[in-house]
């Protein structure tokens, strides 16, 4: 086999690594493994009280959503979500690598949580809970 018919693999191959790899958000303290090897998640915390608390939710399905999604991991793995606190029905398997969508990623870094423009904490982030305008978020198109 010449170079040129092994470049396509290449090529096919270094594509879904990226997009594998960027599933996730590497230094994302909301996920971590457990002695045992069981994948545990954290998810934002609703507010105790104000309108986030006594607001329904708008559900990933109802076509409610306007704003870009925000990619938060769950128990059953990374979701594309109405909200960064992913309610029941907020949100809906990850389209990324497939779609292109207004997104936002949601992690926990040093205990706070954070929306960051990509999948990397290098990215611009904003702390979810600041006061606004300090926590509106630099969402991409991905």
């Amino acid at each position: 086999m010449n170079r040129f018919h092994t470049l396509p693999v290449v090529l096919t191959l270094a594509v879904f690594s990226a997009n594998a790899n960027a599933q996730f958000v590497k230094g994302n303290e909301a996920v971590s493994i457990s002695a045992t090897g069981e994948r545990l998640v954290e998810l934002a915390t609703l507010p105790s009280s104000g309108p986030i608390r006594k607001s329904k939710p708008c559900l990933a399905q109802a076509g409610c959503h306007a704003g870009p999604w925000h990619m938060v991991e769950t128990r059953d793995g990374l979701q594309e979500c109405t909200e960064v606190y992913a309610r029941e029905g907020t949100c809906r398997k990850s389209s990324y690598g497939t779609t292109k969508l207004s997104r936002i990623w949601v992690v926990k870094v040093s205990g706070q949580w954070l929306q960051c423009q990509l999948p990397d904490l290098g990215s611009k982030c904003v702390k979810v809970f600041a006061p606004p305008p300090t926590n509106l978020p630099y969402p991409a198109v991905q």
